[in-house]
This record gives C-alpha cells, structure tokens and sequence, in this order.
C-alpha cells in the first residue's frame, strides 16, 4: 500500500513539474504574441474608416449646345432658385423608365446637352429636346460619367424651354406653361397642341404589344409545363 501512495505522489509530481515546463516554454510566445494597448487615437481612426460616407451631391449644372459662349454653369452658390430648378428637370431620369420612342430627327429640334456635376466632375448627362414636335423630350445616354445605364427616351417637363431660357438658352418665352407636366412632373392640365396624338397612339399601341407578347410568352410556358405534367401522369398509369 505505501509502494502504491509513493507511485501516485510521485506521478501527480512528475505532471506538475511537466506542466509547468511547458508553461514556461510557451511563457515567451504568449508574451510576444500578446495584442497592443488600443489607444484613443486608434480607436478614433477605425471608427472614422468603418463610418460610411455621404453621397456627394450635386453643385452645378452645365448646359451645352447653341448658347452664348457655347457653355453655360449655373452653380449652386450663386444662384441657388435656378440651379434646383434645372435640376429638377433631370434629376428624376436617373431612374426612370423609358415613356416614349425616338421621334423623326426632324422632329426633335435643337438639342441642349445637360451635365450635372459635382464638384465640377460630371455626374450625370442627358440631352433635351425643348422644342420637339409633340412635346419637349429628353434623352438619356446609355454612356453615363459614372458607369453605364439602359438608354431611353421620355417625355420631358412642360417647363423645360422656360428653364433653359432662364438660365440663358436663346428660346421663346412661355409664361403659360404649368408647373411640372409629363415625365417627371405633375401637370394640372396639358394644351392639346403640344402633344402628337399620332406620336402617342404609337408609344401606347407599343407598349400594349410588348405587354400582350410577355403574356403570350407565360401562358406557353404554362402550358407546355401542363403537357409535361399530363405526359408524365400518362406514363406512369
């Protein structure tokens, strides 16, 4: 019995001494390995690069085309009423589907390329087309400063001459217009004169076709997925 107490003692002595050399073997990695104090400024420099940053917003509107000097810059700074009514005559084509078809080319009028920038980098580019028969239309780029989007023409605001020719663009004035119209805005009322209704009859008639087509397309999936099924069904009975 005593051989069997000395055998256990000296085996629970020989554990500790082997757990203890190892502690001391690793003493000095975990020491190396151990993390810096996290400072203050430290802190402060991940909490700044993890924060994310505003959308930058735009500062300026060039027009460009037969206009004085062939360039015109409305900033923001300087004339802050005209610039936010520019803008409002593109802004909402960024994302907007398409409403219409190219016109006849001599049916679109002189064309003004509209560029939207920030902090004097362009941000985004359309061309408008005041003066075309129908109604004013606007053109949206496929090819865009920032990447590339869906081409596509729309019906522009019935404000759009007036913006321009207060901004500076050589057209007739037209104190009657309402605020806002086709496209982007709201109109309260349009002057049958300026819209085509051969041109609108188009676009309705070819929409119409599209959406007839994409219904065809879905019914025959449906039944050629029906046949399956039946076929099947036949088979195995």
């Amino acid at each position: 019995m005593a051989r069997g107490l000395i055998t256990r003692r000296w085996t629970a002595t020989g554990v500790l001494a082997a757990a203890l050399a190892f502690g001391a073997g690793l003493a000095p990695g975990v020491a190396h390995a151990a993390p810096a104090p996290v400072t203050a400024s430290v802190l402060q420099e991940d909490s700044s690069s993890a924060a994310p940053k505003a959308g930058a917003k735009p500062t300026a509107v060039q027009i460009a085309g037969k206009v004085p000097g062939g360039k015109i810059v409305v900033q923001q700074a300087d004339r802050r009423d005209l610039f936010q009514r520019l803008l409002s005559e593109v802004n909402w084509l960024a994302s907007a589907t398409p409403t219409t078809t190219k016109p006849k080319a001599d049916k679109l009028g002189p064309k003004y390329t509209i560029v939207v920038l920030v902090k004097d980098k362009a941000a985004q580019q359309y061309d408008l087309y005041p003066m075309a028969a129908g109604g004013p239309r606007a053109y949206r780029p496929a090819k865009q400063p920032t990447g590339k989007k869906a081409a596509g023409w729309f019906y522009g605001r019935l404000t759009m001459s007036e913006s321009l020719r207060i901004a500076g663009v050589p057209l007739k004035e037209k104190p009657d217009v309402v605020s806002g119209g086709i496209g982007g805005g709201i109109g309260e009322e349009v002057d049958s004169e300026e819209l085509d209704p051969l041109a609108v009859g188009s676009d309705v008639l070819s929409q119409m076709r599209q959406l007839f087509l994409l219904n065809g397309a879905v019914l025959l999936v449906v039944l050629i997925g029906l046949g399956g099924v039946a076929y099947l069904i036949r088979r195995r009975v």
